[in-house]
């Protein structure tokens, strides 16, 4: 399952996701990981929750980024659950069409059986038809 946080930058889409992420971990069995473009949240994240910074990695294009969250599904057998934050700026799909990668990241989903929430600096109105069923919270 795909769910998408959407709303203009500044709107409160990283508070909701931490606030989301911090409670779905008391919840869920398996692992967790939060990818983000830095450590600025890192002291707002549950212990237990594992931050990645993507940047680091080199990621230059949404298919390095598809790669690359599939690396860290074939590393971790116990994955549930994924968070990616500014997801535009870490998939480097600023300015892109994002149906092509949403697409990717659910056939991801339902083969391996991971959820992911990604919070996304676009309004609502902005998204391409085919995701904008997945929106769980528009701000």
């Amino acid at each position: 399952m795909v769910q998408l946080i959407v709303g203009k930058k500044g709107k409160g889409k990283t508070k909701c996701l931490l606030d989301k992420v911090n409670t779905e971990v008391q919840n869920v069995l398996g692992s967790v990981v939060f990818l983000d473009k830095n450590t600025k949240h890192m002291y707002e994240l549950n212990n237990k929750i594992r931050l990645i910074v993507v940047p680091e990695f080199m990621v230059s294009n949404a298919d390095e980024f598809i790669g690359f969250v599939s690396g860290i599904i074939s590393q971790d057998h116990d994955l549930q659950q994924m968070y990616f934050d500014s997801f535009l700026k870490i998939s480097c799909l600023e300015g892109e069409d994002i149906s092509k990668t949403i697409d990717k990241l659910e056939k991801l989903s339902e083969k391996f059986n991971v959820d992911f929430v990604l919070s996304l600096s676009m309004d609502e109105s902005e998204l391409p038809e085919s995701v904008k069923s997945k929106v769980v919270i528009s701000l």
